[in-house]
């Protein structure tokens, strides 16, 4: 499950339509491990962009920020670490079984 709070940023139908696409893989990834729901906040300060990703799955709790000055920026440069993180859980939880 995947909750997004824009916050004070306005996101068009299709921004967040983006949004979802690039965090595709990171979903799949949390399917996997399961138990798995995302809860991403988007700020804006000034002229930056905080995006932070809240994750909670079956194998741990993890926070995810991303400070850029465009949110397309925070949100690809968040959808990457999270999907680096969630690789890392997965391959960890599969050794640990094995």
């Amino acid at each position: 499950m995947m909750t997004l709070d824009s916050g004070n940023i306005l996101l068009k139908p299709s921004h967040r339509r983006q949004v979802n696409g690039w965090l595709r893989r990171s979903t799949r990834l949390g399917d996997s491990i399961g138990d798995f729901a995302l809860n991403i906040d988007m700020q804006r300060t000034g002229r930056q962009c905080q995006v932070t990703a809240r994750v909670h799955d079956s194998a741990g709790d993890f926070i995810c920020r991303s400070r850029q000055s465009d949110w397309r920026d925070a949100v690809r440069d968040l959808a990457r670490s999270l999907s680096n993180r969630l690789r890392d859980q997965r391959r960890q939880r599969n050794v640990a079984v094995a």
